[in-house]
């Protein structure tokens, strides 16, 4: 007896076995355990799950960040197609994993977002001319189209983490063309900081020459007959002093005084005989 309930016991438990089969679920992932084609339960997150494979399976959402590399032909406002080569960053919120799986099966990313992620693509390259999604907006398309792909589709359980415009394909001439125009443009620029700074220069020199002037009048109110004479005496003082042959020219009106140093002790003054004359030593 004891021998046949062991027995039963060893092909019960190999039978349960046998009818058994084990899922793992991976970290960056969710285990979502459908049986009869209903889904029981809450997901799970990582590890090891039993099944019966003959009655239910297990499906595995990644809810990791997803690179989805896409090369996209994009009207621009003027009425172009240019060709962009555009990634997006994206990835399913963990809560909502059940959800999105029971909308959209595991084909989600073709079904939901990509089909959003191209029409508002175009949508947002319409707005801009192909100099800018070239050159200088090329920021704001990635965040417009961000924001706009994220109104349309989070509401779903996803998440848009990033928008990368990587590449504008334009044709030779158009990408020349959009140079000399943006060269154009920064020389505007330039001669715009050039006239600026030379009126910033003439406002300098016109505070100058007003400050000079100021001076002068000043130093000229201060000046008297006698003081005038005063320094003209000193000035040929210290010019009698000097080692050095000299010339003193006067306009005749007054009397000069002329130091010499041969003829003469240097501090001297000897009158001169006639007006309009010069001594050199």
């Amino acid at each position: 007896m004891k021998k046949g309930a062991i027995l039963k016991a060893a092909c019960l438990a190999t039978a349960a076995f046998l009818f058994q089969q084990c899922a793992i679920v991976r970290p960056g992932e969710i285990g979502i355990k459908q049986t009869l084609g209903v889904i029981r339960g809450k997901p799970f997150m990582s590890g090891v799950k039993f099944y019966n494979p003959f009655v239910s399976k297990v499906i595995k959402i990644n809810v990791r960040i997803v690179e989805s590399f896409n090369t996209l032909p994009l009207p621009t406002k003027e009425g172009l197609s240019v060709n962009t080569e555009i990634s997006l960053l994206y990835h399913v919120k963990p809560e909502a994993a059940n959800d999105v799986y029971q909308k959209f099966g595991t084909n989600y990313e073709e079904v939901m977002v990509l089909s959003n992620f191209r029409a508002t693509a175009r949508e947002i390259s319409a707005k801009y001319y192909a100099k800018e999604l070239y050159a200088t907006e090329r920021d704001k398309v990635e965040k417009a189209i961000a924001s706009e792909l994220s109104e349309h589709i989070s509401k779903y359980g996803f998440v848009i983490d990033a928008v990368l415009l990587k590449d504008i394909i334009l044709p030779a001439q158009m990408v020349q063309a959009i140079q000399e125009k943006v060269n154009a443009e920064q020389a505007v620029l330039k001669m715009e900081f050039v006239i600026e700074q030379q009126k910033k220069e003439a406002e300098r020199r016109i505070i100058e020459a007003n400050g000079i002037k100021n001076a002068q009048d000043i130093i000229n109110s201060s000046l008297s007959e006698k003081l005038l004479q005063y320094n003209h005496i000193e000035m040929l003082r210290s010019l009698g002093n000097s080692p050095n042959s000299k010339i003193i020219i006067t306009d005749g009106k007054a009397s000069p005084n002329i130091f010499t140093n041969a003829d003469t002790p240097a501090n001297n003054i000897v009158p001169a005989s006639t007006p309009n004359t010069g001594t050199k030593k």
